[in-house]
């Protein structure tokens, strides 16, 4: 008999604040439900956000003021949800841990709000977020079943890049697939995060606990995510949803942007000023601060310069300044560079500064280009869902944003059919020459 579920992703993108995302989540929940679905899946991140295109001030050796506080205001926004920093695993799932005196329930409250949504709709939850435990953040993902409430929580093991400043690692433990009944069909299923699918070991950590449906939530918008999905669900014989936000520039936190200034940034918005020391009757000299807060000193293009030079309209626009500065390698021919004041460095090098003139010129031009800067997407998406043989059921979803809804009927024995030639990790996996320990995770399948 054929055992079919609906199923939905959802390119949602975090709104303002946690409880306008929050009732953004409640609202499309009733809106998938109307449409039968079964279990629906929101993109990594999407509970506190997913910081695009934020430095926090940081670079290699040296942090600022500005990103400090910018971490803080992304600080709060992560949600706890009441469990312990090193993980309380089951005891968290059953709601064993202390609660404080007068208090029902631990953290802040965001667990029980899901739970609500869940039971209200009918619908199984699954929903990528930042939390918020003790004084670090996780990025973590959570199953909120509609009948017993949360089943499991875990914490993304390897943060990319940049997020490994703001995110700590989570235990390989919570790999752990869970396993529930919809409509008559038992699920075994398990997330990996965003390029945590790009290790081949903790794919293969799921794969050997048998998931049926495979989960990645993520920030990932390049087109190379698509055949990765399909890649994964052709390997592990199993339903992959996988669910992004799709943004623009304009709807980034303001304290990412810059359009208000972070506390402690007095100061820092002045990446150019002009030095002289006629008492010691060195050359005049120009000091360029850069982004990471370094300063380079130039020498003045006269060097007989007694006094300060009137320096170049250098006002911040969003956190940034309009003044780029452009050094060019300078070989036997002269480097020109038009309506560019030329300042000749002692490395032979050509630093480029904007003439006043210009700078007025294309003011209106540069209006035009931070609107069309505003509109652009920071993340365009790319939400798919893909059968157990690779197939694309629905998706990729580009540009569509504030709630883009995919979703696909599936016979999950398909998974069964297409084990007939392929079972990585069982037969196919030729267990007696090839062995997988993962630390504190069971790899055997869950009952």
């Amino acid at each position: 008999m054929p055992k079919h579920l609906t199923l939905a992703v959802s390119q949602s993108r975090t709104l303002p604040t946690t409880a306008a995302t929050i009732s953004s989540l409640s609202e499309t929940a009733h809106h998938a439900a109307q449409a039968g679905v079964h279990l629906l899946l929101f993109p990594e991140a999407y509970l506190g956000g997913y910081p695009r295109t934020c430095s926090f001030g940081a670079s290699v050796g040296s942090r600022t003021d500005g990103g400090r506080e910018q971490f803080l205001h992304y600080f709060h926004s992560a949600v706890d949800l009441g469990d312990t920093p090193r993980g309380a695993g089951q005891d968290w799932v059953d709601k064993r841990l202390d609660v404080a005196k007068g208090k029902g329930y631990r953290g802040d409250g965001t667990r029980e709000r899901l739970e609500q949504v869940a039971k209200n709709t009918g619908i199984f939850l699954v929903v990528g977020l930042v939390e918020r435990s003790g004084g670090s953040l996780y990025c973590a993902v959570v199953y909120v079943c509609p009948r017993e409430g949360c089943l499991g929580k875990r914490r993304k093991v390897m943060p990319t890049g940049s997020e490994r400043l703001i995110w700590a690692q989570g235990s390989p433990s919570t790999l752990r697939a869970i396993t529930t009944d919809i409509a008559g069909v038992k699920l075994t299923l398990a997330a990996a995060i965003c390029w945590e699918n790009y290790m081949p070991l903790l794919r293969f950590s799921l794969y050997s606990q048998n998931v049926n449906l495979y989960l990645a939530p993520t920030a990932d918008a390049r087109e190379t995510w698509l055949p990765l999905m399909q890649t994964i669900a052709c390997e592990g014989r199993a339903v992959v949803l996988s669910a992004n936000q799709c943004v623009r520039r304009k709807n980034l936190p303001n304290w990412i942007t810059g359009e208000q200034e972070a506390k402690g940034g007095e100061g820092e918005a002045d990446s150019m000023k002009y030095s002289t020391d006629d008492k010691n009757g060195r050359r005049a000299s120009i000091v360029t601060k850069t982004e990471d807060n370094h300063e380079i000193t130039w020498p003045s293009p006269d060097s007989k310069l007694s006094s300060k030079p009137t320096p170049p309209d250098n006002k911040t626009t969003n956190g940034t300044s309009p003044t780029h500065l452009i050094t060019i390698p300078a070989d036997s021919e002269t480097v020109q560079i038009p309506n560019a004041v030329q300042i000749e460095t002692p490395d032979n090098h050509v630093l480029a500064l904007p003439s006043s003139g210009t700078t007025r010129n294309q003011s209106s031009a540069s209006t035009t280009q931070a609107q069309d800067t505003d509109d652009e997407f920071v993340s365009r998406g790319g939400s798919c869902i893909i059968s157990p043989t690779g197939s694309i059921l629905a998706g990729p979803l580009w540009d569509v944003e504030d709630g883009g809804l995919l979703t696909a009927t599936i016979d999950f024995e398909d998974c069964e059919r297409g084990r007939l030639d392929l079972d990585v990790a069982g037969s196919y996996g030729r267990n007696d020459s090839f062995e997988l320990r993962v630390a504190g995770l069971d790899l055997s399948p869950p009952p």
